[in-house]
């Protein structure tokens, strides 16, 4: 069973995703809260799977509430991050919190099941789309005219990677889904889910979002 705490200062907001997620037999909503100081304090408190947390809300806001409780080694849950907002600040800064997907408000119930399944299990909800955004932001705050050159790849950190799993980072950070990267090589998609958890244990990365970071920033990507 997944436990799932609902973060967000609407009630009927917390109201409506509650019913789509237990709508869902293998989810249960835990809990709630209404901020990020409320958030963090359930989180330590009832030890959800997943917690799916809302970006404006009064007092504390959930960007600042991601950061405490990623940081925190006595929470273990994954943050869903929901918001009205398509906004590329609140998706970077999401990131950068440390949250493990990133989802609109306005998405299908399946789709909103389907984000927390995902990141229950330990995985990164980030779509072909938002990974090229990750990439655009990253080009665009390095202008070719001006920007030092990509970071050698260290031979350190990919040494033991495998030909095949060097070419699955590669096309995750050029934005690829499972699903792609399957049709691409012409193998399973099971069998890419196994090379990206490979690629990420080698390289010591926590998910899917660090790992086209560091491909983007060792000269992997592109």
């Amino acid at each position: 069973m997944t436990r799932v705490l609902l973060v967000d200062d609407q009630d009927l907001v917390r109201a409506g995703f509650k019913t789509i997620l237990q709508s869902e037999p293998g989810i249960e909503v835990v809990g709630e809260a209404a901020n990020g100081a409320d958030a963090v304090e359930r989180a330590r408190e009832l030890q959800p799977d997943v917690i799916c947390m809302d970006v404006q809300m009064p007092g504390m806001d959930g960007l600042e509430a991601t950061r405490m409780l990623v940081a925190d080694a006595s929470v273990t849950a994954g943050v869903l991050i929901l918001t009205t907002f398509d906004r590329d600040d609140y998706l970077f800064e999401a990131l950068q919190a440390g949250a493990s997907g990133f989802l609109l408000k306005n998405a299908r119930a399946e789709e909103l099941i389907d984000a927390v399944t995902i990141v229950a299990r330990g995985d990164a909800l980030l779509s072909p789309t938002v990974t090229r955004r990750v990439i655009s932001r990253f080009a665009a705050e390095a202008p070719a005219a001006a920007a030092p050159p990509a970071k050698p790849v260290d031979t350190d950190a990919v040494r033991d990677l495998t030909d095949r799993e060097l070419e699955v980072l590669k096309l995750m950070a050029a934005g690829l889904s499972n699903s792609e990267i399957a049709g691409r090589l012409y193998v399973g998609e099971a069998t890419v889910k196994t090379h990206v958890s490979k690629v990420l244990m080698k390289l010591g990365l926590r998910d899917r979002i660090q790992a086209v970071i560091f491909a983007y920033e060792h000269g992997l990507a592109g």
